[in-house]
């Protein structure tokens, strides 16, 4: 769909308003985030599902933001597209016929779909393009009234929040090994001895840069040597069809960055089985299994809600990836990627207590 068929969906199915009223807070995130003035936007979205068009209102209220603030730019809804599929064509043509070094902003319920003669990689054609891009994926996970908890937590002065993030990620470069604990009973020894922390802060200002809305971890590969012990997922869970909250704890046993035991009740044999399907359709099924990532939420707002484009970034939380890190320093290749959430961890980097 065209920007003026994106927006005859959004009135025809009653949420243009609920576009509308968001546009005050999404315009705050256009120059701190994006350094946007004078580039064109591509706003992609698409049209979930019933009850469930977070996706659809998120990006109707950046088209209409980006229309208040006097911004050149483009609305494109596409039908829903889940691993595998193909990217409407619409889409795929706008895509294209951007010219280097503008803005494209992804809102979608599961995927965004394969754009076929751009390349397999979104992230690698953005940077050769010289674009700079924001996304929230897996919106589809969401209740249309849960919107404003998404927004809210887009909704924050950046310039400290961006510092705090730079402080963490420092800790990161200058550490070996961080030792992480919680009362719920998570005591995980993860090894980062020569690699670098990632700060996911919302500054997406370089040309080639991207990342997602709302912000607000730093988080790092391991560097293949030890990961040890026991993790409690008590937040959320991502697993197959998307994320879970978690009613009962899920344990995980990490041996050498493996996961060889989960327990727990419905919620840890619905990650199990998650792990079985991935393990049985991968091409590198030794890798569905494997520690790729441990993460610290820093983003005030956030509150775990059943997204883990949210849960994962709220203050107080850390959370650990399953299967595939290639795309951020790692060298995991893997089918999956699904970060489990827990709270109220003790961090200590070398012994030391973190430091925000």
């Amino acid at each position: 769909m065209d920007t003026v068929e994106s927006l005859n969906w959004l009135k025809k199915n009653n949420l243009y308003e609920l576009s509308e009223k968001l546009t005050l807070q999404i315009k705050k995130v256009f120059a701190p985030c994006l350094n946007v003035k004078d580039e064109k936007i591509l706003v992609v979205g698409d049209t979930g599902s019933e009850n469930r068009n977070i996706a659809a209102v998120l990006s109707g209220a950046y088209y209409l933001a980006a229309q208040q603030l006097n911004l050149d730019a483009k609305l494109v809804f596409q039908k829903v597209k889940s691993r595998g599929d193909i990217a409407d064509q619409d889409l795929i043509s706008s895509l294209s016929e951007l010219p280097e070094s503008n803005v494209i902003i992804l809102n979608l319920s599961d995927k965004l779909g394969n754009i076929k003669e751009l390349g397999k990689s979104f992230r690698r054609w953005v940077k050769k393009k010289k674009h700079r891009f924001v996304s929230a994926m897996s919106l589809g996970d969401l209740n249309t009234d849960k919107i404003n908890q998404i927004v809210d937590s887009m909704d924050i002065s950046y310039k400290p929040f961006q510092a705090s993030h730079e402080k963490l990620r420092k800790q990161f470069d200058d550490t070996d090994e961080i030792h992480i604990t919680t009362e719920a009973g998570t005591d995980l020894y993860y090894n980062i001895k020569g690699i670098n922390g990632i700060s996911a802060d919302g500054n997406y200002t370089a040309p080639g840069s991207g990342g997602n809305l709302p912000a607000g971890e730093v988080y790092a590969p391991p560097n293949g040597k030890r990961i040890d012990g026991k993790i409690v997922i008590d937040g959320s869970s991502r697993i197959q069809n998307g994320t879970i909250l978690i009613n009962e704890p899920i344990t995980l046993k990490v041996k050498e960055g493996n996961i060889i035991e989960i327990k727990g009740g419905k919620e840890a044999k619905e990650l199990e089985n998650t792990l079985n399907w991935a393990a049985s359709v991968a091409k590198h099924p030794g890798s569905v299994r494997r520690i790729c990532e441990l993460g610290i939420g820093l983003n005030p707002k956030a509150k775990i809600i059943g997204a883990t484009i949210v849960d994962d970034k709220v203050l107080g939380t850390a959370h650990v990836g399953i299967g595939s890190n290639y795309w951020f320093g790692g060298n995991i290749y893997a089918i999956i990627h699904l970060d489990q959430v827990f709270k109220k961890p003790k961090i200590k980097f070398d012994g030391k207590l973190m430091e925000i």
